[in-house]
């Protein structure tokens, strides 16, 4: 009998004994090819040697320093090339161990930082709907999915939820991709001015909205009214890169893809690589004044923050990215995996969309093309599809919910950076066979 508390009590999980590239293999010897990377997680696969060598290297010399002692080499090292390829005036890491962590920093930061400068008033935070932005409570009340809050909602801090950028779903019969993004954004401009302008503190946003809706990146256009409304109001813009970023969509920051400056900007998933738990908040450089010319203590902290060996394994998954320019790869392979799902997807009769940008893809699942319905929530469908590509050796990332936390249900697919153009078309024959076996 197993003394683990699983995520399912009533699952009953193979054991992964080994990974060998993009493959996971359980204890019988079977291979499942990991199309997910778990949660867009294992960009460089699961055997990088380098990473491996990093994280050895590490525990030999130094495993653990608590930073209210001492700094250590691979933090400093790691800042220092996050900083040197961070957006615009990003200027400050702050090293946590995964993403919830990173965004509870995030909201606690935009909080001090009001006090700090004298305006105590902004208290109030705005986020999207069918966001994900973490299952710690700041992150759970940020996140805007229903499903995954109702349970916790009477320990949630208040937080307000405006439109996703969501065009499948949401833009109107004859309007204009620029009038929808316009639209959309402007959603937040009416927040703010509802709220009282001089009460908010942060918009906070997935700048490709990873898990709750399957790699739906904004119209063009939409994230940059969205800094031109904080600008005008005074608000930070936090964006969660915790899914999307470090490669993921094609750049090392996905905010660049969207050509927007972020006040603070969290990671994690892909900064790791899966191979230690580690993920960071980046805040501009105005922020990190306002508190060192201030208080000069951020009321934060993690035992584990900082940990040397987890910097040391982020170090090495970032410096492999970028001597093989791994984001331009993942654009290239974005393009490749694009064709292979169309090819094999675009006229299934219960596929309504397929999006996505790098290596980041979503593929949603209806009942009715004409009508985008969704299907009956009793039917089950992400789970049935979870086990049926799993079955052919297949590991994505399929969810319900899409529509509105309970209604909808999609694909996610976000394989390792190292992948070959065959694989493409392995994921999209795989997943296939899942649909084949499920959607009648």
């Amino acid at each position: 009998m197993s003394h683990v508390f699983p995520r399912h009590c009533h699952a009953q999980l193979p054991t992964a004994v080994g990974g060998d590239g993009c493959y996971l293999i359980d204890s019988t010897g079977k291979r499942y090819f990991d199309a997910s990377g778990g949660a867009a997680v294992s960009c460089l696969g699961h055997s990088n040697d380098r990473v491996k060598q990093a994280i050895k290297d590490q525990v030999d010399r130094l495993a653990f320093a608590h930073t209210g002692f001492f700094t250590s080499d691979p933090a400093e090292d790691l800042a220092d090339l996050l900083i040197a390829n961070a957006p615009e005036g990003i200027e400050r890491v702050y090293f946590v161990s995964g993403g919830s962590e990173a965004v509870e920093a995030a909201i606690k930061l935009a909080r001090q930082y009001y006090l700090e400068v004298g305006q105590p008033e902004r208290r109030h935070l705005i986020a999207r709907r069918q966001s994900y932005h973490g299952n710690t409570l700041g992150a759970l009340a940020a996140g805007g999915n229903a499903w995954r809050r109702a349970q916790f909602d009477p320990l949630l801090i208040g937080v307000s939820h405006i439109a996703p950028c969501y065009e499948y779903a949401e833009r109107a019969e004859g309007e204009s991709l620029a009038d929808y993004g316009r639209r959309a954004a402007d959603e937040l401009e009416a927040e703010i001015l509802r709220l009282g302008p001089e009460t908010v503190m942060a918009f906070i946003a997935e700048p490709v909205v990873g898990a709750t809706l399957g790699a739906v990146p904004a119209v063009e256009g939409y994230f940059a009214r969205i800094r031109e409304i904080c600008d005008t109001y005074g608000v930070l813009l936090i964006l969660d890169e915790v899914m999307c970023g470090m490669g993921r969509t094609g750049h090392l920051f996905a905010c660049t893809g969207e050509g927007v400056r972020p006040d603070i900007v969290t990671i994690a998933k892909g900064l790791g690589a899966g191979y230690q738990p580690v993920g960071a908040m980046l805040c501009s450089g105005a922020i990190y004044e306002a508190i060192a010319n201030g208080s000069g203590f951020f009321q934060h902290g993690h035992t584990y923050i900082g940990h040397p060996v987890a910097t040391a394994a982020g170090l090495a998954v970032v410096r492999e990215m970028l001597e093989h320019d791994l984001p331009a790869r993942v654009q290239s392979l974005g393009g490749v995996m694009e064709a292979a799902l169309r090819a094999r997807f675009d006229q299934h009769p219960h596929v309504g969309d397929i999006r996505g940008r790098g290596l980041f893809w979503g593929v949603e699942l209806v009942a009715d093309r004409d009508g985008k319905n969704p299907f009956d929530p009793a039917k089950g469908v992400a789970g049935k599809l979870k086990k049926a590509a799993f079955a052919h050796g297949l590991i994505c990332y399929p969810m319900p919910g899409t529509r509105d936390g309970r209604h909808g249900d999609h694909v996610l697919l976000a394989p390792p950076f190292i992948m070959e153009e065959s694989d493409a078309d392995l994921i999209a024959e795989r997943l296939s066979l899942a649909f084949n076996g499920v959607l009648r």
